[in-house]
């Protein structure tokens, strides 16, 4: 007698382990990554923000330093040609030396920076730095007649009346300086005030939290007449820029 085939039996339904969803518990568990995944991403933003203000703040007071030992080179050619820094006193020299088309009246910062335009600096980038009281505008570098350092291209406070043969540690140049005051402003750099003292060396102080000011050691500030390094009697010059 000829077998019969076996009849097919079906394979038994295959039943999902427990807490199993199919495609549904895989859509979850994507959607959770995803928002792991945007969750650290927001983690380390915030964690990294402080860092990243840091990192531009110090950037810009190197900037700043790095642009004043520019600018006090200037200066230096500009004393060894005319007997003393810029001042209301050389104006009529430099005129008559340069024959120079520029404005040097007025008493700013950026007049007398224009002195230095005047006797043959090519570049008004090396006056520029951060300064909370401008807006953000960078010199556009025309040295021509009325364009020469225009109203907030200069960010430097500067010191007038100086020259070399007087003590070394006076400041040339300042910044980020609140203007019309002898305070600075704290967050430009970081709670430091850039200087450029008169052997051209560059550094940037602490700044006191109580007044602005900026501190030399010993308690003393840097524009207190008395903090012994101004010479007895002398009447601090200090010269804003244009806003």
């Amino acid at each position: 007698m000829q077998e019969q085939p076996p009849p097919d039996v079906e394979p038994p339904e295959e039943v999902p382990p427990q807490g199993w969803h199919g495609l549904t518990h895989k859509k979850n568990f994507t959607a959770a990554m995803v928002i792991t995944l945007v969750f650290m991403l927001v983690v380390v933003v915030l964690l990294s923000s402080p860092m990243i203000l840091r990192s531009s703040k110090a950037a810009e007071r190197t900037e700043a330093i790095s642009n004043s030992k520019q600018v006090g080179l200037a200066l230096l050619e500009f004393d060894q040609e005319y007997g003393r820094f810029p001042h209301e006193t050389t104006v009529a020299e430099v005129r008559r030396t340069t024959s120079t088309g520029i404005d040097l009246s007025g008493s700013s910062s950026n007049a007398m920076f224009r002195q230095l335009i005047a006797y043959g600096i090519q570049s008004e980038d090396i006056f520029y730095c951060g300064h909370p009281e401008f807006r953000d505008k960078r010199p556009d570098n025309k040295i021509r007649g009325p364009q020469a350092l225009e109203p907030g291209e200069v960010r430097f406070s500067y010191v007038a009346g100086l020259d070399t043969s007087m003590n070394p540690s006076l400041p040339l140049l300042a910044a980020p300086m609140k203007l019309g005051t002898t305070s600075f402003h704290d967050k430009p750099f970081s709670d430091k005030g850039v200087i450029l003292r008169a052997d051209l060396s560059a550094k940037a102080l602490t700044i006191r939290a109580a007044d602005g000011r900026l501190t030399i050691g010993g308690g003393q500030t840097l524009f207190d007449p008395k903090n012994g390094i101004w010479p007895a009697g002398h009447v601090i010059d200090l010269r804003h820029p244009e806003k």
